[in-house]
């Protein structure tokens, strides 16, 4: 038995639909993950405030202290009239950064990369999926952006990926997914890929840095040498890979930088656009974190979150679930509610193109791939590969929810969705 949801949207606002019972559950709202009603509202949490800047090592430059670089000069004998001379040329970089030769000499600061927004809910059914590939197709159909949210299973101290709470979605043991990443990665020389942990349960690193650790991927995690990085501060993605720092690992919230140096702080490098978006205007404001300036504001990275949301009741109590009805309209690149609509407003309203475009169902678009079309359109590149991946074996759309989603559902204790 399957429950299909048809969530459409007219106009700016999302649509609610009603699911009624006579009996009613109890929903709790957490702080971190709380849903917020309107984009002036801040969601609470621990967020760190720094007066100055901190300096964590020594200073990193674009010319790399071992290793060899593409763009060295080499050497080119001509013989003319029996007059033998020496003349040095720059060679050709041929290899692609992130799948574009143009991105490799661009700091990490000037590039807009598409972002899963929780890339490892992947499950056909659930109602806490948001994407429909797993995290290896992902990163080959090009996403370089890759988010997840860590909690604890009950009466579990392993850390899990799970969605709000695991007895909602549990995507499994956080060394499954890192260990995955951490194979593509090394896979994939000359590819830099930006990690966001969701510190579910405001965690201290300590309790996590034992099974990332364990999965190898701290081999390639960049250690920024300043706390908060400007935007010139960061190096160009040739100076990362050269390096072998292909890994920029970022958790959102109680990062301890200065005794993790790898796991970045996010909120201390990068602002965020309204999460749980609902409005279709999508308006390119700060959320997170609050009261940030506006000077400091332009120079940070940013996220910008284009994950539509739409509002339903089971049994009395309010969900946020994707809209899966718009992913064609709000995953292209043009249109109401677009996802290129809404980049380029980012770009007007701030003066430079958004670092990450974080979307669900990143394979879907009119045509699929248009998420990427967006991407090259900031980074003035072209894109012109085919998309995306298809899954084999998954015959499932995510516009249909399980029985099983709602049980799950039903039987939450609590709500928190990211």
């Amino acid at each position: 038995m399957r429950v299909l949801l048809l969530l459409t949207a007219y106009g700016p606002t999302a649509p609610i639909a009603s699911f009624t019972a006579t009996s009613k559950l109890d929903f709790y709202t957490g702080t971190k993950t709380q849903r917020v009603d309107d984009a002036t509202a801040i969601p609470t949490g621990p967020y760190q405030t720094y007066t100055g800047r901190i300096t964590l090592g020594n200073p990193e430059t674009d010319t790399p202290t071992s290793g060899s670089y593409t763009a060295s000069y080499t050497p080119t004998v001509t013989v003319t009239n029996n007059v033998t001379t020496t003349t040095t040329v720059k060679p050709t970089n041929t290899q692609p950064c992130n799948n574009y030769v143009e991105l490799c000499t661009r700091k990490y600061s000037n590039i807009t990369n598409v972002g899963c927004h929780n890339s490892p809910f992947v499950r056909p059914g659930n109602s806490g999926s948001n994407q429909e590939l797993h995290v290896k197709q992902q990163l080959d159909d090009g996403v370089r952006f890759i988010q997840a949210q860590i909690q604890f299973p009950e009466g579990s101290n392993v850390p899990h990926f799970c969605h709000s709470t695991c007895d909602l979605l549990d995507a499994g043991p956080i060394t499954d997914w890192l260990g995955d990443v951490a194979d593509w990665v090394e896979a994939h020389p000359y590819d830099v890929v930006t990690i966001l942990l969701g510190n579910g349960n405001y965690s201290a690193p300590s309790v996590y840095a034992p099974y990332i650790q364990k999965t190898g991927i701290l081999k390639y995690t960049y250690e920024a040498p300043y706390l908060p990085m400007k935007l010139d501060d960061w190096p160009t993605l040739e100076n990362l890979i050269l390096r072998g720092k292909r890994v920029i690992m970022f958790m959102d919230y109680n990062a301890n930088q200065q005794e993790y140096p790898w796991l970045l702080d996010e909120f201390a490098q990068m602002w965020e656009t309204p999460f749980d978006p609902q409005d279709r205007d999508f308006p390119c404001t700060v959320q997170r974190p609050p009261n940030l300036s506006e000077k400091d504001a332009k120079d940070r990275l940013y996220l910008m979150n284009h994950n539509l949301n739409v509002e339903f009741n089971v049994f009395g109590a309010s969900l946020l679930v994707p809209a899966v009805s718009l992913l064609n309209v709000t995953n292209n690149v043009t249109g109401y509610g677009s996802l290129g609509v809404t980049a380029n407003q980012c770009r007007e309203d701030w003066g430079r193109a958004p670092n990450i475009l974080n979307v669900d169902y990143y394979n879907y678009g009119d045509p699929p791939g248009s998420v990427f079309e967006v991407a090259a359109q900031m980074n003035n590149v072209t894109y012109d590969w085919n998309c995306c991946g298809i899954e084999k074996g998954s015959a499932s759309s995510p516009l249909v929810i399980g029985l099983s989603g709602w049980l799950a559902l039903m039987a939450l204790h609590s709500v928190l969705l990211f």
